[in-house]
């Protein structure tokens, strides 16, 4: 497994390494504060999200995460953010997350895209024997989406995570694997071909 910045690109999303120069753009979309009501993450102005982008960036120098920004094709605009984070070369497992998308782009298949490229990248080039994702166990679009994608879910970590707030925090892990991936794949292109 060789990870290193790339340029992933669908019919609708390009996932470009993400940069200090996607900043402006991802406050134009990103400081809505609807995103972050159940994350581990919150971006309320422009010096969080350019300290979000350079936590990234430090992961990706310790070879921890590969940070992506996501990028409408028709517009050219950065619309949110994705990575892959866990990087576990030796057993050969990335986690898909840390994903955000402007509310416009939600429930279209900008989400649905990015997560096949990601799929795609990692069992197809980087040979990946396992995807994880986790979410928060309150969170039902994502675990719904999740499921909608061909993760399996595994079960819950309670007490996982203390959330902004104080609020304690069980994940729920969900994973797909490289035997499972050839059927994840072709649902995968069957629902972007609907999309």
């Amino acid at each position: 497994m060789k990870i290193r910045p790339v340029t992933l690109e669908g019919n609708h999303v390009r996932l470009e390494p993400l940069g200090l120069e996607h900043h402006a753009a991802l406050c134009e979309v990103g400081l809505d504060q609807e995103l972050w009501k159940i994350t581990m993450t919150l971006i309320r102005t422009s010096d969080e999200m350019k300290q979000y982008i350079l936590t990234a960036l430090s992961e990706q120098r310790e070879a921890r995460s590969l940070p992506f920004a996501i990028i409408e094709k028709q517009s050219g605009k950065a619309i949110g953010s994705t990575r892959y984070g866990n990087i576990d070369v030796i057993n050969k497992r990335v986690e898909i997350g840390w994903t955000w998308i402007a509310r416009k782009w939600q429930r279209t298949a900008v989400n649905t895209e990015t997560k096949y490229l990601l799929l795609t990248y990692a069992f197809e080039t980087l040979g990946c024997i396992r995807v994880e994702f986790k979410t928060d166990s309150i969170n039902s679009k994502s675990r719904n989406a999740l499921l909608r994608i061909g993760a399996k879910e595994e079960g819950i970590l309670r007490n996982h995570m203390i959330a902004p707030g104080g609020r304690l925090r069980h994940s729920v892990y969900f994973s797909i694997i490289d035997s499972e991936w050839p059927q994840a794949k072709k649902n995968l292109e069957r629902k972007l071909q609907r999309q």
